[in-house]
């Protein structure tokens, strides 16, 4: 917990009040505190919750939890090397020593992570993590797992950062707000968002909506949309296969919002005739800000 405290102390100035947009300190190592006396503690789990309302996820403990052992599985490892790449780009190009990297819908945490490890092995850049997630349980399984990064419970429709802190931001399989985007992102900063490409988890969809005309996945408007908002500077695509063992199974059916439409005889359909393979497609877009 003490390392825990020491990063919120170290980074408190990037903070600013999520109900009066005020400056915000560290009181007695316990709260983050703004002028007007808003206060918010940190858990004793090492994270601090920054919502003002209940959030509203439809990502539950349980699907955190199956996505974790998926992930530790290395079903995202050729993504995260990807985004490695990336990230590592941009540094050398900013040529600062200290980088701040926002996750913004980091989830249960483990992407962020990731990162953060790979850009460790390729750089002596000081480097700050920092996760938000609308979930409470995500951000739990993630204060856990993870102690050298700052988590919160935020809303991305109110970032509780100040503008311009963050030289990074990525957002992976995550909603988007590009206007909150576009404030707490450095003018030489970028953005890397990630969404599925045609061919994400195929396998899963030709059984689960065959013949509703929901088989294939098109992320084009979403692209379009990220072109409307940031420079597009780089797009890329990550394609590969992920060998499914039949423990995992159940857990990669859990993790995703696929499921959560698929009639319960398609999910058994699944079960009963296993998978070996399963089709992994994303889409890396890179963004900078239209200054």
């Amino acid at each position: 917990m003490d390392t825990v405290k020491a990063k919120f102390n170290e980074n408190i100035d990037i903070f600013r009040c999520p109900v009066c947009r005020g400056e915000m300190r560290l009181d007695n190592f316990k709260s983050l505190i703004c002028l007007n006396r808003h206060c918010f503690d940190i858990s004793k789990r090492g994270y601090v919750n920054l919502l003002l309302n209940s959030g509203k996820s439809n990502y539950d403990k349980e699907m955190f939890e199956s996505r974790n052992i998926i992930c530790k599985a290395g079903f995202f490892d050729p993504l995260i090397e990807s985004v490695v790449a990336l990230v590592q780009q941009k540094i050398s190009a900013i040529g600062s020593n200290y980088i701040k990297i926002l996750d913004a819908g980091c989830g249960e945490g483990f992407h962020l992570s990731r990162v953060i490890s790979g850009l460790r092995q390729k750089t002596n850049a000081d480097l700050q993590g920092v996760g938000i997630d609308i979930s409470k349980e995500g951000i739990q399984i993630a204060s856990k797992n993870y102690k050298d990064i700052i988590w919160c419970v935020a809303d991305l429709a109110k970032i509780p950062f100040k503008d311009k802190q963050f030289e990074v931001v990525l957002n992976i399989l995550s909603p988007s707000n590009y206007s909150e985007f576009n404030r707490v992102i450095c003018d030489e900063g970028i953005l890397i968002k990630v969404v599925p490409g045609s061919s994400y988890l195929r396998e899963l969809r030709e059984v689960f909506y065959k013949e509703t005309g929901r088989e294939t996945y098109s992320g084009d408007k979403v692209i379009e949309h990220f072109g409307r908002n940031f420079n597009i500077i780089d797009a890329q695509n990550v394609l590969y296969n992920f060998a499914v063992k039949n423990e995992e199974l159940k857990h990669l059916i859990k993790m995703t919002p696929l499921s959560w439409g698929a009639a319960d005889d398609k999910v058994q359909k699944v079960f009963t005739n296993g998978i070996d393979y399963i089709t992994v497609d994303f889409n890396i877009i890179t963004g900078s800000k239209k200054l």
